[in-house]
């Protein structure tokens, strides 16, 4: 795996994740915690996205061959899926894929939100499960390759730790307007995403169709 490709898999996956635009919950989730509380929520949650997504990385493909699922036809649906996330990221408001109002509700009356919601379903979501697997599908059983993937998950989940660290901060200086901002053209990104997810998908599926 090149390093142009390492790349584009961080920044697409960091789009996915999205830890700035998340930071408005963050802080919702953590009021009236201690520094020290909220420091420790937003080191569970980076360790909570690290851990899942390097599991689904080498998991899921056995996953995928258990069901008997193709990788195309995976490919596919991950694309509708991310392309769902990405028309609600770029109308600035949080997917039900990310987060039901019931887990909203949930998460103010929980102690420790580092793991649910904010690790999961909130950050290492669908979207960020289904790009890992995509991706690590196309290493076909190259376990260097997919060890190579634990770069980008390893970058992000520190992006998410720093993020929440300055969550104060960050949207102090952005406001609602500059966090919903960055969010909008994240959905862009992913929107572009899903677009080759789901061709690249189709045509493997169906080989005559894009000739």
């Amino acid at each position: 795996m090149d390093m142009l490709e390492l790349i584009k898999a961080t920044l697409a996956l960091f789009a996915i994740v999205d830890p700035v635009g998340v930071i408005p919950i963050f802080l919702l989730a953590t009021r009236g915690y201690t520094l020290m509380q909220s420091r420790s929520a937003a080191r569970i949650a980076a360790l909570t996205v690290l851990g899942v997504l390097t599991l689904f990385t080498f998991l899921g493909q056995p996953m995928l061959a258990v069901f008997g699922i193709r990788l195309a036809s995976f490919s596919v649906a991950g694309g509708l899926l991310l392309l769902l996330l990405a028309l609600s990221m770029v109308q600035a408001r949080v997917s039900p894929q990310r987060q039901t109002e019931d887990e909203a509700v949930e998460a103010e009356e929980k102690d420790a939100v580092g793991v649910v919601p904010l690790g999961i379903p909130l950050l290492a979501g669908p979207g960020a499960i289904t790009h890992m697997i995509v991706a690590a599908g196309a290493a076909k059983g190259e376990v260097l390759h997919q060890a190579a993937l634990l770069i980008p998950v390893a970058l992000v989940a520190l992006s998410v730790w720093l993020s929440f660290r300055a969550a104060p901060t960050i949207a102090r200086q952005l406001g609602k307007t500059g966090i919903h901002v960055v969010t909008r053209l994240m959905g862009l990104i992913i929107a572009a995403i899903s677009i080759e997810m789901i061709a690249s998908g189709l045509g493997t599926l169906f080989p005559g169709l894009l000739a």
